[in-house]
């Protein structure tokens, strides 16, 4: 503080000087003051995308629609009209024939316990946190910031601090565990993030995603409101390295432009539209209510109304503005406008919750398949990944060539509270031809038509091949000697 206090008083006592040079040296001093702030401020507010990776489940744990049927065949107490309803929910889900299921569902107990809980999650985040420090060369004692999001599975110690101990991280790092923020808690961290860095100058912060399925991928109840999450939820997630060091600039692939937060919690239909109880018979499991749709378009649109104003360009605003004029205070019968947010993105990635999600959200901002190309196929190849869905679909993108340098990139991720985020980002650089992607291997078979829909007949045809063969009195008498 002295310093500075010396050099106003030296600037003072120049200015008391009449002469060309002194007042040439003041104004010299103080431009160089105005740089250095100016620079600064830049600094701070920079949050770069230095790389992402994918977690790639083993190919020994896919999932194809007959094993997903056969895990709710387990369940001796499911009736048959239920679980009709539930096998039709598979195939007209969206999801495809390599999606993941945990561990424990390929063991011959079938138990999902706490110790399989924590396989998941390690395996998925040091699996990606590698390949991301190998990419990077950054190391895990250069992190500053750790953010872990797992939507439905809360342990001691925290999933920061199990990350923070395998990789021996310095003790001031800083570590967040977010839990029970749904599947938007992958953009909420980036907002996090974001804030975090804004007062850390000079920091790495690294975020990891995740849906912790071991512990909802079974439902043996009979309550349809809970019979979705098991069908759609798969295993998946994902690693970020954020940055706002200026020399990463040269070489990070995005830079945040924008990140919105919205929470409708206060509606108590969003608040209990996705909720984690029991049901009539105190069977534990994730409730999701048929309002979910109207909710998330609820949401989306006080999300993208905020979003509006900072990346629409100035016409569309004008225009915007008219149209809401004209229906609610001229009361004239007019269709409501739709902002056209292509004209601000060239590319989008809905959250994959599934195939309704997609469309109902592709149909209000008026996106044809192309621009819902990345959501569906994300779903496709590997489910719900939950807080980890929208990085898959940034991927495949990555993948498929289509992101070019300074083009904007729309995240929407929708979760339980309910809550709807949004991120922006600008392409700072192309994928290298030679980085590892968890498409390689599958790219060429996309995009793929998802959109199928199955008679009742064909239903009761799968059904009837896949009901189990009851065993004879003879066959149970060898067993028991």
């Amino acid at each position: 503080m002295k310093r500075w206090v010396d050099f106003v008083c030296m600037l003072l006592l120049l200015l008391r000087n009449n002469s060309v040079l002194s007042q040439l040296c003041v104004a010299t001093a103080l431009g160089w003051l105005l740089l250095k702030l100016l620079a600064k401020r830049r600094q701070r507010r920079e949050c770069f995308l230095v790389d992402f990776t994918c977690y790639k489940p083993p190919v020994e744990r896919q999932a194809n629609a007959e094993l997903s049927i056969y895990v709710s065949l387990s369940a001796e107490t499911i009736i048959p009209e239920n679980l009709k309803f539930q096998w039709k929910i598979f195939l007209s889900s969206g999801l495809g024939e390599e999606t993941s299921l945990p561990r424990f569902i390929f063991n011959d107990e079938m138990v999902a316990t706490l110790e399989e809980a924590r396989v998941e999650m390690e395996e998925t985040f040091f699996a990606t946190s590698d390949e991301l420090f190998a990419r990077t060369g950054v190391t895990p004692q250069d992190i500053d910031i750790v953010i872990v999001t797992v939507a439905t599975f809360t342990a001691a110690p925290s999933h920061a601090s199990v990350v923070a101990s395998h990789y021996k991280m310095k003790e001031s790092v800083k570590t967040f565990n977010l839990s029970g923020m749904g599947c938007s808690a992958g953009v909420l961290a980036v907002n996090m993030a974001r804030d975090l860095l804004l007062v850390n100058p000079d920091s790495y912060a690294l975020i990891l995603t995740t849906e912790n399925t071991t512990i909802n991928a079974n439902y043996p109840g009979n309550d349809r409101t809970f019979m979705l999450t098991p069908c759609l939820f798969r295993v998946g997630g994902a690693a970020m390295l954020l940055s706002n060091k200026p020399q990463d600039a040269a070489r990070a692939k995005m830079r945040l432009l924008h990140s919105i937060r919205t929470n409708v919690a206060a509606d108590d239909e969003a608040y209990a539209c996705i909720f984690v109880t029991e049901d009539d018979d105190d069977v534990y499991g994730v409730r999701l209510r048929p309002s979910l749709h109207a909710v998330a378009a609820k949401a989306v649109a006080n999300n993208l109304a905020r979003l509006g104003p900072k990346v629409l360009p100035l016409s569309e605003q004008l225009y915007y503005a008219y149209n809401w004029l004209c229906v609610k205070w001229l009361k004239m019968k007019v269709e409501a406008y739709v902002p056209n947010f292509k004209l601000a993105f060239q590319h989008f990635c809905v959250h994959p919750g599934g195939r309704g999600v997609i469309s109902g959200i592709g149909k209000n901002l008026k996106l044809n398949e192309y621009d819902l190309e990345a959501s569906r196929m994300a779903l496709f190849r590997f489910g719900n990944t939950s807080t980890s869905g929208v990085w898959y679909e940034m991927a495949y993108l990555e993948a498929k060539r289509r992101l070019k340098v300074g083009e904007h990139v729309l995240q929407i991720a929708l979760g339980s509270g309910f809550k709807c985020n949004t991120a922006v980002w600008e392409v700072l650089r192309e994928k290298h031809p030679l980085e590892s992607s968890c498409w390689d291997e599958c790219l060429h078979r996309y995009p793929w038509d998802t959109r199928k829909n199955y008679t009742d007949d064909f239903c009761d045809q799968w059904l009837s091949r896949l009901t189990p063969i009851q065993p004879t009195s003879n066959d149970l008498d060898i067993n028991t000697t």
